[in-house]
């Protein structure tokens, strides 16, 4: 009988020996009653230096414990195991964490006999978790800072994440987004579908397309869309995409492509302005023969002489031929403009009553809106009178004679600029037209009603007087043109520095 005891304590000891994490046996009032090898290798002593001692005298070496929160008594009391987690600093700085496992030993009545406490030491672990949460936390900055929109979704398409850009671009608060907004919602319908198709094709790598989005009001948003499937295990669990609003670069890429067809505008009606002059200047010479003889005959023949009206529509047509030349003369810019300080609003409504057959307007309402601001500019008013008179009688035409023609006038006062839209209710322009409205002898109407000089020549003397004149707007309600001036700037316009 004593040797079976004997054989079973010496099976448990060993078992206690072979732990492999450094461990005590307490009894209920912490005295240390025993302790495994690896503890003793490990705090390097011995076992007759511990037993008998305090486990905070062997582990603090003090006479107290430093520990305001101790799960001993815990144990004692519920009979149950529990753990701390421990931190300290070793003499060389170096800091460590320790798990620090307290299980009861029951007697045979229940009550608590020994405590048991297991040192594990979980340095590795607790720095790997703490860099863990630097890197997530770091990542977390680089996604909430970032001026690119993020938006992050489960594999079912509910939003999990929406950073303050995305918010800004789509409209959504990033809580909302989470509680009641799908992915699918973010987009017109059917693109998300196919935005995840070529995810999966691409083995959930989605390179830098161009696509359409839709905000909380339904306005739609042209973006540059990266996109990336998660996976966790082979398996999809997330979708991320990246958006960058394109609005601004297309307004941009807009602004150029107008910037570069006026400036290839420019070379295209100096070249043709060069070919004008010297033709005009050709012809002039001999129209003028023509017009004399043709003038002379006239005043020879009788009136009831049946040459005669042969002979006036001789006359007709050589003074239409003159006012074609004169028209080109102007186009190329050989008359030097007379430059005078005047009021925007004045030009235009001298403008109006210099037209010459007012009967074109019988049908037609005209709305002056002229802003009450001072618009001075410098330029030649009979140019611009010129300009004025032919944009106005173009839209008349436009509107086939019934309609509403809209003078307005405004200024930008930070800008330096005045304005002037001559709006009609006419047919529009086609776009098939657009880019060749501004050249000489380019006219949709029927032969013999227009030379197609009206908008180059007006074109030529917008820019001598240090102008613009462009198509604001045009469809099928109507089209806009828009002159801009430089202002004028008095001594009390101009602001102190």
């Amino acid at each position: 009988m004593n040797e079976r005891l004997f054989e079973e304590l010496d099976w448990r000891l060993r078992v206690f020996d072979s732990l492999s994490f450094p461990t005590l046996i307490l009894k209920p009032d912490k005295i240390i009653l025993t302790a495994n090898q690896i503890f003793l290798q490990r705090h390097g002593v011995t076992l007759e230096h511990i037993v008998g001692k305090h486990c905070h005298e062997v582990f603090y070496g003090g006479d107290s414990c430093p520990n305001k929160v101790c799960p001993f008594t815990k144990v004692l009391s519920e009979k149950t195991g529990t753990s701390v987690m421990r931190r300290h600093t070793t003499r060389t700085g170096k800091r460590l964490y320790e798990d620090r496992v307290f299980s009861p030993i029951l007697d045979d009545d229940g009550n608590v006999a020994y405590i048991m406490e297991s040192v594990r030491d979980v340095t590795r672990q607790k720095n790997l978790e703490l860099a863990l949460k630097e890197t997530e936390a770091f990542v977390e900055k680089v996604i909430l800072g970032s001026p690119i929109a993020i938006v992050a979704a489960d594999r079912y398409g509910h939003i999990l994440l929406m950073n303050p850009a995305a918010e800004e671009l789509f409209g959504y608060a990033n809580p909302f987004a989470v509680r009641h907004i799908t992915a699918d919602q973010l987009y017109p319908p059917g693109i998300a579908s196919s935005i995840m198709r070529q995810l999966k094709d691409n083995k959930g790598k989605l390179p830098a397309i161009e696509s359409t989005i839709i905000n909380s009001i339904g306005e739609r948003i042209p973006v540059e869309l990266t996109a990336s499937i998660i996976y966790e295990d082979d398996e999809e669990v997330a979708t991320v995409g990246i958006y960058t609003d394109l609005r601004e670069k297309r307004a941009v890429e807009k602004k150029l492509k107008e910037t570069r067809a006026q400036l290839a505008q420019s070379e295209k009606m100096a070249s043709l302005g060069q070919l004008a002059a010297g033709v005009a200047h050709e012809i002039n010479n001999p129209l003028t023969g023509i017009l004399f003889y043709a003038t002379l005959k006239l005043e020879n023949l009788s009136t009831e002489d049946p040459e005669r009206a042969d002979v006036q529509a001789v006359i007709d047509d050589v003074k239409r031929c003159k006012e074609i030349v004169q028209n080109l003369l102007a186009y190329s810019r050989q008359s030097s403009p007379m430059k005078d300080i005047i009021q925007l609003n004045a030009i235009v409504s001298q403008s109006l009553t210099l037209i010459r057959d007012p009967k074109m307007f019988r049908n037609v309402r005209v709305e002056r809106e002229f802003s009450e601001d001072m618009m001075l500019v410098h330029v030649d008013k009979n140019q611009i009178s010129q300009v004025i008179i032919n944009l106005v009688m173009n839209a008349v035409s436009a509107m086939d004679g019934t309609g509403v023609l809209t003078l307005r006038t405004y200024r930008d006062k930070a800008a330096n600029r005045a304005y002037l839209e001559v709006i009609d209710t006419g047919c529009g322009i086609p776009p098939e037209n657009m880019s060749k409205i501004f050249d000489p002898f380019y006219t949709t109407k029927k032969p013999g009603e227009g030379t197609g000089l009206g908008l180059s020549t007006a074109y030529g003397l917008v820019k001598e007087n240090k102008g613009e004149i462009r198509v604001k707007q045009t469809s099928a309600q109507g089209t806009t043109f828009l002159l801009e001036f430089e202002l004028y700037q008095t001594i009390q316009d101009i602001e102190p520095t």
